[in-house]
């Protein structure tokens, strides 16, 4: 490592532990959100880029969630959601699903084993290996009773999908019950679908942060996004770090919300 390499990590090590309090204390209570959904992209551009494989991108990712949620609890966020894997990506080779697959498995099996928040797996899990379905579920029920911080495990997750499980779901019920075609366009709205999402009764996100300089959606949170609040973050996922977290929310606490207005 060359002299001023050295002297530029000696500041920045000295340097953002101080800008980063000083940010903290700076946030407005009154202006933080109460549920922050990520998407975490950019794992394989940043294995590209720094000479590795595609796994041990993702692996680099995966190690980064938990600094992710402690920066979460820090600010008094109440509910995560982390999307993980889209259904577009089970179409992926099996050469790189598979790998990808172990380590998500693995590292919600470490969040699980912490005890430290309340993992709920959303997605359509029928799409995804029965073994993998299997430890999603687990990990569900063995934090079912901890009272910390929700964190959604968004693993073969789509928007679009989403919403038409939750309109079949709506049907099915209302079908179960009886209810006519004819008497369900008059009775169904908003809220009856909203009640049959992977995320039915929690708050719908106040901000979406996106890494690797993206800026779409690309099918995350779609019904429940409409008016939230969005950050698109340069770092890739690996690179992501509290600074930029912190500068995320700053971004949230100034901004005016209008409500989709």
């Amino acid at each position: 490592m060359s002299t001023w390499s050295t002297a530029k990590d000696l500041v920045r090590r000295r340097l953002y532990p101080a800008y980063e309090a000083r940010m903290v204390r700076s946030l407005p209570p009154d202006k933080l959100p109460q549920h922050v959904g990520v998407m975490l992209d950019g794992n394989r551009r940043w294995a590209k880029a720094v000479g590795h494989d595609t796994a041990h991108g993702h692996r680099a990712g995966a190690a980064n969630i938990e600094p992710l949620l402690d920066w979460c609890e820090e600010v008094g966020v109440e509910v995560v959601t982390l999307w993980l894997l889209s259904t577009d990506n089970l179409n992926r080779t099996a050469q790189e699903l598979e790998p990808l697959l172990q380590i998500i498995e693995e590292a919600v099996a470490t969040l699980a084993e912490q005890r430290r928040w309340r993992l709920h797996p959303v997605g359509a899990l029928d799409l995804l290996p029965s073994g993998t379905a299997a430890k999603l579920k687990q990990a569900a029920d063995d934090t079912r009773d901890v009272e910390g911080m929700l964190v959604n495990v968004a693993v073969g997750y789509g928007g679009r999908r989403e919403i038409a499980d939750a309109v079949r779901s709506l049907l099915t019920e209302h079908a179960a019950r009886g209810t006519s075609l004819e008497e369900l366009a008059q009775l169904i709205d908003v809220e009856h679908i909203s009640d049959h999402l992977y995320t039915k009764g929690q708050p719908d996100p106040d901000l979406v942060i996106r890494t690797s300089g993206e800026q779409r959606l690309g099918g995350f949170l779609l019904w429940q996004s409409a008016r939230s609040e969005f950050y698109f973050c340069e770092a890739y996922w690996p690179d992501f770090r509290r600074v930029d977290f912190l500068r995320a929310i700053r971004a949230y606490a100034q901004r005016e919300r209008r409500y989709g207005s």
